[in-house]
């Protein structure tokens, strides 16, 4: 204990030093990339964004020490764990934007494979995970003081959820959908009995012995219905009457999308939010063929992956898959909607399947996807990682701009040698090409309000800003709700563009204001915290952080 206890004290004089011992900066068209932190002590299996710039971090607790000690020498009994009994590591963090600083967090049951989404209040929730964790729920209340940390709730909820997704709803509390073995839903806060509800649609997205229906892709419709789809099909559940309002049909090819044969999807930007009907499309992208899975569990044969993307109209009366070629075939790839509406594809590998040992042929290039280009001028390469991030890595939008990556751990256990890729513990960042020096004579500066302010819906909102250069067109002012992010999904994305009131520029300086409509319903934009930037050329500001209630 006492040796474990030396290396987190170790591990924070190396912190404090890592700005001093950070790789090289590439720079490039592209984009570019940072090695924030070599080694935050865990493999980032999920993360979450706070309301006060701080990153959650956790992996499972049930697979040997990490590389990271618990506070104050702590250590806590783990009888389910093969290889520590007595564990003094930690498996959560708290990582630091500002200061790029890490801290360790306590949790007491596995979270291995779970969800969660932030409730209105900004406060974390987490749900399930395995064995011990499976029917936990877990809370953890953003603070600046370093004292905050994981609260178990025993029996949070009703069934195992294992592989689940959750979508903050209208009202604020939680959904949690599927898992392995479940076909069903449930809500966090529990509800009156029935709390648990068949979900037919799970059962009949199973693929015998590959599942092909885990991790389902959850998006709010803005009739408040949810949009859900697993393996290659989707349906648009009333979760309240529990019917099927809609059945999409099956995504030409038939090829699943869901884990193991893991792809990733984003519900696209929200626009024009005072019309009548709101267009809301879905973009499904990557996966793996059909049978790779077992191919590469049994045979040790490594299926290509598919190098398509499906996009649907959701309330159109006969909505139709349109398919688009990626520039790249990629599994296990995540998706992360940019301020100014793109879309990035980072992560994953070009071959095999998710699980354990079944990825191949890393993706270190990442894509990025103009959904309002027309067909076939939709995708952009960027400037390419030098570290391969397979199964179990993540990427979320930090308020900034950039992108943090981290994560990548496709074994049993922390494995660094003799293996195709080492577990990896290290942070980057992917600062988009709109962050390049050349941009920031456009980039807009907000002035007012200031972050943490309070809004609410319908209403008339002024947003100063400055931009050095030059003003362009309409400028856009867009809202993005934080992710959840695991397993290639990030669980309650959403990004919305405002609807433009008036614009105008003071005299000939450099201080404009635009005044623009917040949405009209929780149906469009749930309640919660959101980030807020104002977008001139495609070049967005640094947002601030706005309360919708």
């Amino acid at each position: 204990m006492a040796a474990r206890a030396t290396t987190f004290y170790a591990l924070l004089l190396i912190t404090s030093l890592q700005l001093l011992l950070t790789c090289h900066v590439s720079f490039a068209a592209g984009g570019r990339w940072k090695l924030l932190l070599p080694n935050v002590g865990i493999s980032a299996m999920h993360m979450q964004l706070l309301r006060n710039d701080r990153v959650v971090m956790f992996d499972r607790t049930n697979f040997g020490p990490s590389n990271i000690s618990l506070p104050n020498g702590n250590c806590r009994n783990n009888p389910q764990d093969p290889v520590s009994k007595i564990d003094c590591t930690a498996h959560s963090i708290e990582y630091d934007v500002a200061s790029n600083t890490i801290r360790p967090l306590t949790v007491q049951s596995n979270t291995w494979c779970s969800s969660g989404s932030v409730r209105p209040d900004g406060v974390l929730v987490q749900t399930g995970g395995d064995r011990d964790g499976e029917l936990k729920a877990r809370i953890f209340t953003p603070c600046n003081n370093k004292k905050c940390d994981w609260i178990e709730i025993n029996n949070g909820l009703t069934k195992r959820r294992w592989y689940s997704s959750n979508h903050i709803l209208p009202d604020g509390t939680q959904i949690v959908i599927g898992g392995q073995g479940q076909f069903n839903y449930e809500f966090f806060p529990k509800t009156t009995s029935p709390n648990v509800i068949a979900l037919p649609f799970l059962a009949e997205t199973n693929d015998r012995g590959e599942e092909n229906n885990l991790y389902p892709y959850v998006f709010l419709n803005n009739d408040g219905n949810l949009f859900i789809f697993a393996n290659n099909r989707a349906i648009l559940l009333d979760y309240v009457k529990n019917t099927v309002v809609k059945t999409y049909p099956a995504i030409p090819g038939g090829d699943p999308r869901s884990y193991p044969s893991t792809g990733s999807a984003v519900l696209l930007p929200l626009k024009n939010l005072e019309a009548a009907k709101i267009d809301a499309e879905v973009l499904v992208c990557g996966g793996a063929p059909k049978g790779s899975y077992l191919l590469a569990f049994r045979r040790k044969t490594f299926v290509k992956a598919l190098d398509t993307c499906a996009r649907i109209k959701i309330n159109d009366e006969n909505p139709q898959w349109t398919v688009e070629k990626m520039p790249r075939a990629r599994v296990m790839g995540d998706m992360t909607l940019l301020p100014n509406g793109d879309v990035l594809i980072i992560n994953g590998g070009a071959s095999g399947s998710a699980a354990w040992e079944l990825g191949r042929e890393p993706v270190l290039v990442p894509d990025v996807y103009h959904s309002e280009n027309p067909v076939n001028s939709r995708f952009e390469s960027l400037n390419p990682t030098t570290i391969p991030r397979m199964y179990h890595s993540t990427a979320v939008l930090l308020r900034d701009g950039r992108v943090l990556v981290g994560g990548s751990n496709p074994h049993a256990f922390y494995n660094f040698t003799n293996v195709l890729f080492p577990t990896e513990l290290s942070l980057e960042a992917f600062s988009p090409a709109y962050l390049e020096p050349e941009f920031a004579k456009f980039r807009p500066k907000i002035q007012s309000p200031k972050s943490q302010v309070m809004i609410t819906y319908r209403m008339d909102l002024k947003l100063k800003f400055k931009v050095a250069g030059e003003v362009k067109g309409p400028v856009k002012v867009t809202m993005v709700f934080p992710s959840f992010t695991t397993h290639s999904f990030s669980m309650n994305q959403r990004l919305l563009v405002l609807d433009n009131v008036t614009f105008k520029r003071s005299g000939k300086s450099t201080n404009y204001e635009v005044q623009v409509k917040t949405p009209r319903s929780v149906n469009i934009a749930p309640p919660g915290y959101y980030m807020m930037f104002v977008v001139n050329q495609n070049i967005p500001s640094e947002g601030i952080w706005v309360r919708l209630q």
